[in-house]
């Protein structure tokens, strides 16, 4: 199940996913000496430059079709907002609630302790099942 969804979300949205990658990139380079222990320089800014790239709509289209090839009916369409998009410190989380639990994808851009730029496709994209 959460195979099948990563696996949609790499060969049918790359483009997408590495856009946020583009995104993080752009933050991370306003790091003194390529890091920060400062999360108000990472989250704020990064949903910012995300927002302004389309890229947390464009995620929700890839999130939505994602999910229903993968044979998914959900109870709305997500959209570019909690708690269905979550920008974090370590990255883009997608959210789904379906009738087994919750599906969870991360797009890990950063590290953290001190944060700094990290990850890069398909290693940075995870998806869990996460029961009720």
């Amino acid at each position: 199940m959460t195979e099948r969804l990563r696996r949609r979300l790499l060969d049918a949205h790359r483009p997408t996913l590495e856009t946020v990658f583009d995104c993080a990139d752009a933050v991370a380079a306003s790091f003194d000496g390529g890091a920060t222990t400062d999360r108000q320089r990472v989250v704020p800014p990064f949903r910012t430059v995300l927002r302004e790239a389309d890229a947390l709509e464009a995620l929700v289209g890839a999130w939505a079709e994602s999910l229903s090839h993968a044979g998914y009916d959900l109870p709305a369409r997500p959209v570019a907002e909690p708690p269905y998009v979550v920008v974090t410190s370590v990255g883009v989380v997608l959210r789904a609630t379906i009738s087994e639990g919750r599906l969870v994808a991360t797009l890990r851009t950063f590290d953290v302790d001190p944060y700094e730029r990290a990850g890069t496709l398909p290693e940075a994209l995870t998806v869990e099942h996460r029961g009720l």
